[in-house]
């Protein structure tokens, strides 16, 4: 009920602010419905009775992504067109990106880090990825959407072959991967690149993404029949 609420009034915010049309608002309160009906499933299934404090963090970021999934939806603009809500799309993905790192100095410094909060975590970043790219393939082109679609298809790709679902150990490199996805998009969306650089960046940035997902694959399926060597340790919230 608090994404829903939060997520229309950031959109009415956004319409009195920018103008959103319907597709946007439909878009928008779809990310808010999946949004909340997502977390009320994860909170179930790791029996939490309340979110802690980096988790509040996280939720903010959710209520955030709704509102970008509205911003990329507006047929009014996208990356490389104006006007539209390009500059707002910007200012919100900024923020989402830097509260990321703020989430995981908060759960360090309370000692609340969670296989919960590291999973809300995760999934919020990807849904971020995923708008983000969709907005930018406006201008682009659809191949953009692949950095997007990548963490979607590998679960896919989870359900056909489970070994794909285990666990790993945490690679710092995977955050440093995740990290450069969103803020390329970020600057490609802001329209400051010429069109060459801005294509290089984002090919960069999917080859780098391949890259760490082929050797997640890798590792996993090498583990796929037997025992990982060291127990992975718990997931862990924290950005250095």
């Amino acid at each position: 009920m608090v994404v829903l609420t939060a997520g229309a009034l950031l959109l009415a915010g956004l319409d009195a602010t920018t103008g959103l049309d319907v597709r946007a608002w439909v878009v928008g309160l779809a990310s808010a419905v999946a949004t909340a009906a997502a977390l009320g499933r994860g909170v179930a299934r790791h029996r939490r009775r309340q979110l802690g404090p980096a988790d509040r963090v996280t939720l903010v970021r959710a209520v955030l992504a709704c509102g970008l999934a509205g911003l990329a939806a507006d047929s009014t603009g996208g990356a490389g067109h104006a006007p539209g809500p390009g500059a707002a799309l910007v200012v919100l993905a900024s923020v989402a990106l830097s509260l990321d790192w703020v989430d995981g100095q908060v759960a360090r410094r309370t000692g609340t880090a969670s296989g919960f909060g590291a999973a809300f975590d995760m999934e919020v970043d990807a849904f971020v990825v995923l708008v983000l790219s969709a907005y930018v393939a406006r201008a682009a082109g659809p191949w953009v959407l692949a950095i997007g679609a990548a963490r979607y298809l590998l679960l896919v790709a989870g359900r056909l072959q489970p070994w794909l679902r285990a666990p790993m150990p945490p690679r710092y490199w995977a955050k440093v991967v995740a990290a450069t996805q969103g803020v390329v998009l970020v600057v490609v969306a802001a329209d400051v690149l010429p069109p060459g650089a801005a294509t290089a960046a984002l090919l960069v940035a999917l080859t780098v993404l391949a890259c760490s997902f082929g050797h997640q694959a890798w590792w996993l399926w090498r583990h796929r029949a037997g025992v990982v060597p060291a127990p992975a340790p718990a997931p862990s919230r924290v950005r250095t």
